[in-house]
């Protein structure tokens, strides 16, 4: 699926390093989003770079993020640092007849921006539980008003992005294609769900949890 609607790269966010890599259709963002289930979160904190591997979800041009209130990095964040939030999906490794060509088949997202107090918290904390592990908000427990103000929801928009994309086999030196000495190619990487296993219960396991790897 394709979109009218394209990245408008700014100086930071424009691809430099393997820019014939880079990919301006906004929906791409969006389904890399989709697709990943951690982001890495930097912002500086006190001084230094602090990074934090997190859930999210996306809901239109903005992602969700929660934390506790008593997190430096939320405190940071708050006070309006700027932030910078990647997700990378890695969908094989490549072989090349040389070691310096070996790579990586990827489909990579970073956002650039500053994070604020989520406007509906109660939608945002849904998101991100949908995204992670759907069906699950109308099914199990809602947050307890002590849990929801221990948490904070946040919010970041998608405006400022970038999207690089590599697949394929590899890159090679004219002179290793002739001599062509030894194998090269590339291995896709395929993840499945396993089989669910219980918590101490004799409940059966439920259809948004059993259905989830067909």
């Amino acid at each position: 699926m394709t979109t009218d609607v394209q990245l408008s790269p700014t100086p930071r966010s424009t691809v430099v390093r393997g820019k014939k890599r880079a990919v301006q259709d906004r929906q791409v963002l969006y389904d890399i989003l989709d697709e990943g289930m951690v982001c890495h979160l930097s912002v500086e904190v006190d001084g230094a770079p602090f990074l934090i591997p997190t859930a999210y979800g996306r809901d239109g041009n903005r992602i969700f993020l929660h934390g506790s209130t008593g997190s430096r990095s939320i405190r940071s964040m708050l006070e309006g640092k700027q932030v910078c939030v990647a997700v990378t999906l890695v969908d094989g490794v490549v072989y090349s007849r040389s070691v310096f060509h070996h790579s990586m088949n990827y489909r990579s997202a970073i956002v650039h921006g500053t994070a604020k107090i989520a406007e509906d918290a109660e939608h945002a904390l849904r998101t991100i539980v949908e995204h992670v592990t759907p069906g699950s908000w109308d099914y199990a427990r809602k947050p307890s008003k002590k849990e929801l103000a221990q948490t904070v929801a946040l919010e970041i928009d998608l405006t400022e992005a970038s999207v690089k994309v590599r697949d394929g086999g590899p890159g090679e030196e004219p002179s290793d294609l002739e001599a062509n000495l030894v194998w090269a190619g590339h291995v896709p990487l395929i993840q499945t769900w396993g089989a669910p296993v219980p918590h101490e219960t004799d409940r059966s396991v439920p259809p948004h949890v059993s259905e989830r790897g067909r």
